[in-house]
């Protein structure tokens, strides 16, 4: 009889939390290896489109973006001063107790982790496992369960998979992994936004990015495969799609362009979205007009600052001339200004040298959205190394972005840059229904 396997996306636990289309890809990835393996189910916190959700009361966007199911929560001790609401996002913990109570039990628990400081979710879904199925193995893996697995272990899980080599896992489930393994989509009973990434790794090594750690060697996975995924999501009715990749543009005559021409060819009708930063050095005027005719309808560039010794120093991925030039490119090939966002670091460590007003007041110039990220101090990385003599790195919580920023910045100055930022997206008209949070 095949094992029974529960796959698990936990809930977040932070200041804030928004469906920037959010999906546990990885998970879905390792499930689709245990096809024909094991029997498997899934529960995901964030599954905005479950049936316990009432749609009506979670503002959505036409891209497929929305608001998450969230509670006030009381504040983790080592987070007291902080003045925003901390918050408890997706599913009700008593939905997941029922699942285990009507599912359960399980052989094997698969846990998704991301953020480091999203671990309260994560113990939160260990502890229901002990007490509902006390059986149960668990593993975790992901971000968390590399950048910090000492403390993972902490937690209680009977194996933590550090990094993206699976062998581990293998042999602890003791189970052979299906060679094609396309990722478990079939766990949602409804889904309107999927996942794809056409390498794993990142040739960069940005100082303040922590994906050298996770994923340390830049590895495309095969063109016919990934088009493979994306024909599979088009057959579940799913019309957006984001890519997860880290370098989506690198090595594009190899990668991205005959993926793309494999999309047109076969006449996909999709919508592309990239949640994670493009490098806007790469795009041309060749690879701009593909990507639009393709289907790409949002184009969020890596900035980060327009202080040419800031972008130096911090691994020099991007130059405000190419920024200009990808945007002409965009503009030229009719993606529309009003598509394309410039991600903007707050909160580093070398503020002093990045002069965010003027790299907001730059992009803007641009006529293209600002959207502000937040720095968080993440161990192992040279910049948030830097970060020890302000924060206990070994405390996950303390890589809380939100906290981090306010307390390094002050409030202040905190509030007047996303005022700043909303003020300067809305002189560009395009303050719609629903937007992230800058």
């Amino acid at each position: 009889m095949a094992p029974r396997a529960l796959l698990v996306n936990p809930p977040i636990y932070d200041f804030s939390a928004y469906d920037f289309w959010l999906k546990p890809y990885g998970l879905l990835r390792v499930a689709g290896y245990l096809r024909d393996r094991a029997e498997l189910r899934l529960f995901d916190y964030l599954d905005r489109r479950h049936p316990s959700v009432d749609d009506k009361h979670l503002r959505c966007d036409r891209w497929g973006r929305g608001e998450f199911r969230r509670e006030v929560v009381p504040t983790p001790n080592v987070l007291a001063g902080i003045s925003r609401r901390f918050r408890r996002y997706g599913l009700s913990r008593s939905h997941f107790q029922q699942f285990l109570q009507e599912h359960g039990p399980f052989d094997f628990a698969l846990v998704q982790t991301v953020m480091t400081y999203w671990y309260l979710g994560v113990q939160e879904v260990l502890e229901d496992i002990r007490r509902w199925c006390p059986g149960t193995q668990v593993v975790l893996g992901g971000v968390y369960a590399t950048l910090c697995p000492g403390h993972a272990r902490s937690l209680g899980a009977d194996l933590v998979v550090e990094g993206s080599r699976l062998e581990p896992l293998w042999r602890f489930l003791g189970l052979e992994p299906h060679g094609v393994g396309l990722p478990f989509w079939a766990g949602y009973s409804r889904l309107d936004v999927g996942i794809l990434k056409l390498a794993y790794g990142c040739p960069f090594r940005c100082t303040y990015c922590s994906v050298p750690q996770v994923d340390p060697k830049f590895t495309a996975y095969p063109v016919e495969r990934s088009l493979a995924e994306l024909e599979f999501l088009c057959r579940l009715g799913v019309t957006n799609i984001a890519f997860y990749d880290d370098a989506l543009l690198y090595r594009p005559d190899q990668i991205l362009r005959p993926f793309l021409r494999g999309v047109i060819d076969r006449g996909l009708t999709v919508h592309f979205h990239t949640p994670n930063a493009l490098n806007a050095r790469f795009i041309n005027s060749e690879l701009a007009e593909l990507m639009v005719e393709a289907g790409f309808r949002s184009f969020f560039l890596g900035f980060e600052s327009s202080a040419y010794e800031w972008q130096r120093r911090t691994g020099g991925k991007v130059y405000s001339q190419e920024l200009i030039r990808a945007v002409e490119n965009l503009d030229a090939a009719s993606a529309g200004r009003d598509a394309i966002t410039a991600y903007l670091i707050i909160g580093h460590p070398n503020n002093d040298q990045q002069h965010i007003e003027d790299s907001m007041r730059f992009a803007h110039d641009l006529g293209i959205r600002v959207m502000l990220s937040e720095f968080s101090p993440i161990p192992g990385t040279p910049d948030g190394e830097r970060c020890r003599e302000w924060v206990d790195l070994k405390e996950p919580l303390c890589h809380n972005k939100t906290a981090f920023c306010l307390r390094f910045l002050g409030e202040e100055r905190v509030n007047r840059l996303k005022s700043l930022c909303r003020e300067l997206n809305q002189k560009l008209g395009r303050a719609g229904r629903v937007n992230a949070p800058v």
